[in-house]
């Protein structure tokens, strides 16, 4: 969906980049005050001096919702797919920190062991060998090899501890980051819960003033079965959407019974072995981008100047998508959504 499917997520704790901290709280301000604005515009059923809006006013607040509901939902799989490497980062911390201490106990157990050798065998002892030696170069051979090896445990037991203590650092920063992602999730999902609430009342609103002027808003999603020329993975893709019709939109979903927008992406291209994120952003520097000119059946077309929503292209003008709360994956014309670009991401 959105370019709120932005990109990859970085950093962590207090040591999080402050413009990303202060880039979503502007978010998060401007949809509480949307918020806000559009609970005063929505009928309350009391008696009132105002008119009540009309249905068009009504539908246009429907739309403004759910383009704040699309926005807030890439925000939220953007900021999951930057857990997800947070969390990568701190199981390779981990992993490292525990073949460190490993690799540092096997070679403090040997260096004790020299070193026990090298008590034993100094002082006097070593003086009366080294005379009574049949052999002097060769016992002082043996000498300098095991003075050696002392050293070199020495140093190696030196440089694992450091590997340890920087594999600490990179655990207790990857967690601190997970923890300020989960809390930024949290926030998104909370808003989005909000808005989602206030949606089902303003629709609520528009069907019963629809039905009472015998209008029908919208129209009843039906499946549609178009032929796909080709034999290439983005059309193989874009088949296997197809067959996805009218299974439920849901927020964060990737299948098998219901999806958001770059979640049926996603799991279209996984069909034919093709791994994308779940997330716009990254869908969008996922292949080539392409004029609008050369779209053909397979092609990913975005919407809107943040690049929340996405869909496949089927050719004709039309794609197939998983538009918004309270619809179905369902066939569309590009023609109705403000147009972005175009990536191809197979042949």
């Amino acid at each position: 969906m959105k370019r709120t499917h932005g990109r990859g997520g970085k950093s962590a704790g207090r040591h999080a980049r402050p413009p990303e901290r202060a880039r979503l709280s502007r978010l998060l301000g401007v949809v509480s005050l949307t918020v806000a604005a559009l609970l005063f515009a929505i009928p309350a059923g009391s008696a009132s001096a105002d008119p009540e809006p009309s249905l068009k006013e009504l539908s246009d607040q429907v739309e403004k919702l759910h383009v704040e509901i699309e926005t807030l939902t890439e925000q939220y799989n953007g900021q999951r797919e930057k857990y997800k490497i947070a969390k990568k980062a701190a199981d390779a911390a981990q992993k490292t920190l525990a073949d460190s201490e490993a690799g540092l106990a096997a070679k403090r157990a040997k260096a004790a062991l020299l070193a026990q050798n090298a008590y034993i065998t100094g002082g006097l002892s070593r003086a009366l060998a080294f005379t009574s030696s049949t052999d002097p170069k060769k016992f002082l051979d043996q000498a300098a090899t095991t003075y050696a090896l002392e050293q070199q445990q020495g140093e190696q037991v030196n440089q694992l501890a450091k590997a340890m203590d920087a594999a600490n650092r990179a655990r207790a920063g990857a967690k601190t980051r997970m923890e300020e992602l989960q809390k930024i999730v949290a926030d998104l999902d909370g808003k989005r819960d909000k808005i989602t609430k206030l949606v089902a009342k303003t629709e609520s609103s528009l069907f019963r003033r629809a039905m009472g002027e015998a209008g029908r808003p919208g129209t009843r999603a039906v499946r549609i079965n178009l032929p796909i020329p080709g034999n290439g993975k983005a059309a193989q893709a874009a088949r296997w959407a197809l067959t996805q019709q009218l299974k439920p939109y849901v927020w964060g979903a990737e299948g098998p019974s219901s999806y958001d927008c770059s979640g049926l992406v996603m799991a279209a291209f996984q069909r034919v072995g093709i791994s994308l994120p779940h997330y716009t952003g990254d869908q969008w520097t996922a292949g080539r981008h392409i004029d609008r000119s050369e779209l053909r059946a397979g092609d990913l077309v975005f919407f809107y100047s943040d690049l929340h929503h996405v869909g496949i292209y089927l050719g004709g003008g039309m794609m197939v998508h998983a538009p918004r709360t309270g619809d179905v994956v369902r066939v569309a014309s590009i023609a109705n959504r403000p147009y972005a670009g175009a990536v191809r991401i197979a042949d």
